[in-house]
């Protein structure tokens, strides 16, 4: 008896490639997407939180005679990084105003906060004589007398940097506080400040 004829083998179609070509760009699509979601939920880059816990000042010098004072200001605040990566912060400053004009500046060095940690920072610098607008005896809420003339200042600290995603990407972050301080021109206490 004569061996039956080996079997063709067809080749594949044009519709079973298409098909495996879709299979896999779908699932590479669903890859991308779960990818995204884990980056936005876990990896993804968050500003830092900058908090102001006390503004002084050490110094203090008021002229009556063209009313001008001069002054050393400190402010301590508290950093604290979010991120799973340390924040390394580069383009940072502190500024100081009064009635809108620019007093005092200084740029606060460079520095690297670990990750999910909390640094103290204290920046002092001297503030050369500037005339000052007061502001007239009031009562003070908090405790309950009244004060002699005041002046008020703002300053302004800013924390720019990056942090470093997967250890890949950089992705700049920063952080900024104002805050309006109430000055005692009498002797320099601080009589308030609100951020």
């Amino acid at each position: 008896m004569a061996k039956p004829p080996p079997p063709l083998h067809k080749r594949p179609s044009g519709r079973t490639n298409l098909a495996s070509c879709i299979v896999a760009t779908i699932f590479l699509i669903f890859l991308i997407i779960i990818a995204c979601i884990v980056y936005l939920t876990i990896f993804k880059p968050k500003d830092p939180s900058l908090t102001v816990n006390a503004v002084t000042l050490p110094a203090f010098s008021l002229s009556n005679s063209n009313s001008t004072v001069s002054f050393t200001f400190s402010q301590y605040a508290t950093v604290t990084n979010p991120n799973r990566a340390a924040f390394a912060h580069y383009d940072s400053s502190i500024q100081l105003l009064h009635a809108g004009r620019q007093v005092g500046f200084m740029f606060i060095p460079a520095g690297k906060i670990s990750a999910a940690r909390t640094q103290y920072m204290a920046a002092t610098f001297s503030i050369q004589s500037f005339p000052v607008e007061l502001a007239l005896p009031q009562q003070q809420p908090e405790i309950g007398v009244r004060v002699g003339p005041s002046m008020e200042v703002e300053s302004r600290m800013e924390l720019a940097g990056r942090v470093r995603v997967l250890h890949l990407f950089n992705h700049h972050v920063g952080a900024r506080a104002d805050c309006r301080v109430s000055v005692s021109v009498t002797d320099g206490s601080v009589l308030g400040f609100h951020c």
